[in-house]
């Protein structure tokens, strides 16, 4: 079996889970939570923030601010920033960089235009590109990784690379969980979610960071637009090319989440090597190699 295609098959609870979704007003929801997670009394958001932090078990230890106290809402304790350090990138200026710290959920070579979503599941690289025909061109036949962003984790997120922003889109979607339960019983998630898709031109080609938006992920913000998402629209997917050139080096932030979701990596054909230690289920931090890159 090759190692994108690790994993088991939905069971009757995930299909359940997913069906409830189908009908949840997952807009609505998400929206909900981010005016939520917006509020500043400090009794709130103190007593939330901790309730938090006992259910997933967060240390805040690497954090900039480690007192409950020094954060203004739970949004900003959610999107906290770390410790100068904390994530040291790896040595090899080839190295191919995890932009976030997450759970590697899928990855490999993206096959007859398709990616690989869980077992028994793939879907269509053109879709998740809103239907870029040209972008679509320049990753056929290349290398994918799935990376999914639990609650718990850092939800910062960074280049992989030295890059420059060649064009972003904003494509609308539902909103559902992104989680591992979801993927395997929910086809085509991905395309369907609302999402930022952002390319990069670099010296190992076109590199595209999809941002994937999910159950109660109240925005989508990057740091050369600002927060996208809310509202979350029903409406068709519209591109953007910078108005200044934008420019980050490997490590730098791009952008952040509000609560758990997943970020999708696309690499030209022969471009990327994985490590060959990855493997689905694995642990990530950002800054660690996922593999190297080659000049194009």
């Amino acid at each position: 079996m090759n190692s994108t295609e690790a994993g088991e098959r939905a069971g009757l609870g995930d299909q359940l889970f997913a069906g409830l979704q189908r009908v949840l007003p997952t807009r609505w929801l998400s929206s909900m939570v981010h005016r939520v997670a917006q509020i500043q009394h400090p009794g709130f958001k103190n007593a939330l923030i901790r309730l938090f932090m006992r259910g997933f078990t967060i240390d805040l230890t690497e954090a900039e601010r480690s007192r409950v106290e020094d954060y203004v809402s739970f949004n900003d304790f959610f999107t906290r920033a770390l410790k100068p350090g904390a994530r040291p990138l790896a040595a090899d200026p080839r190295a191919f960089l995890s932009p976030v710290d997450g759970t590697v959920s899928q990855f490999g070579q993206i096959r007859d235009g398709r990616l690989i979503q869980a077992k028994g599941h793939s879907y269509s690289l053109l879709d998740l590109l809103a239907g870029d025909t040209e972008r679509a061109a320049a990753f056929a036949d290349g290398e994918f990784c799935t990376i999914y962003l639990a609650p718990y984790n850092y939800h910062r997120i960074h280049m992989p690379l030295d890059g420059r922003l060649q064009r972003w889109t904003y494509v609308p979607g539902r909103l559902f969980s992104v989680n591992a339960a979801t993927a395997r019983a929910l086809p085509n998630l991905f395309a369907r979610n609302e999402r930022l898709n952002a390319i990069f031109d670099t010296d190992a080609g076109p590199v595209g960071l999809i941002m994937v938006g999910a159950l109660f992920v109240g925005s989508l913000e990057t740091v050369w637009a600002g927060m996208v998402s809310p509202p979350h629209l029903r409406a068709e997917p519209t591109e953007y090319e910078p108005m200044t050139p934008v420019t980050l080096p490997r490590g730098a932030e791009i952008g952040r989440f509000n609560m758990g979701s997943t970020v999708i990596l696309l690499a030209p054909r022969q471009r990327v090597q994985w490590d060959t230690k990855l493997q689905p289920g694995q642990p990530i931090r950002q800054g660690q190699s996922l593999g190297s890159w080659t000049p194009a």
